[in-house]
């Protein structure tokens, strides 16, 4: 297994766990789950693939990562009711599935020898979006949006970390552990010391 196979792996079954873990703070049925946690894990590196024209889609030429996000949320369903705050675990989980799932999507971006830019967006769309997804189906607010977070912040930071170790000759694992290391640590940070950005504030105009 090549580390960017490892990482899509882990990524989709992380975010599948917060798929599942948003699908029971909304009272779904386990189809209900799966579906959930399944959109959640593989939405972020569908458009990823799309977007590269990668043919098949990484879940399509291996139906196994679909397999995985199931089993994930067959295993919310039924240990949801233990955790005495289930949003605060969703946090930290979706917290290392942003990490995983950004250096997943620079690591396949670097790989297909694409320029920093698209390397950059490809680790930010394939972080961001499947979580973006969850919330608006389960009618949530995006945690993307949510005011002043640090969110696609750390995933650009983290994506834009990888593109400056590959550039300094950094090969392989090293650059992507990087660029999750840098994404989880910025996220954590903002849950953990409430590091946020500054807001825009509307100001009345000048007379």
């Amino acid at each position: 297994m090549t580390a960017l196979v490892f990482l899509d792996f882990a990524s989709v079954f992380v975010f599948a766990l917060t798929g599942a873990l948003v699908a029971s703070r909304a009272q779904l049925d386990p189809v209900g789950f799966a579906f959930v946690a399944c959109l959640t894990a593989v939405g972020g590196g569908t458009l990823r693939d799309l977007m590269l024209g990668r043919d098949p889609v990484f879940w399509v030429g291996q139906p196994s990562y679909i397999l995985v996000a199931v089993a994930a949320a067959l295993l919310v369903f039924f240990t949801a009711h233990l955790f005495e705050s289930r949003y605060r675990v969703l946090l930290w989980l979706d917290s290392i599935a942003l990490a995983v799932a950004v250096a997943a999507g620079t690591g396949v971006a670097l790989d297909l020898g694409h320029s920093a830019v698209i390397v950059v967006l490809m680790g930010i769309m394939t972080g961001t979006m499947g979580g973006l997804m969850r919330d608006v189906v389960c009618n949530e607010v995006p945690l993307v949006l949510k005011q002043g977070e640090i969110y696609v912040t750390a995933a650009f930071a983290g994506a834009l970390s990888a593109v400056g170790a590959s550039a300094l000759g950094m090969q392989g694992f090293g650059s992507l552990a990087i660029c999750a290391t840098v994404t989880w640590c910025l996220r954590a940070g903002s849950l953990q010391f409430g590091w946020r950005l500054p807001v825009y504030k509307a100001r009345p105009p000048r007379g």
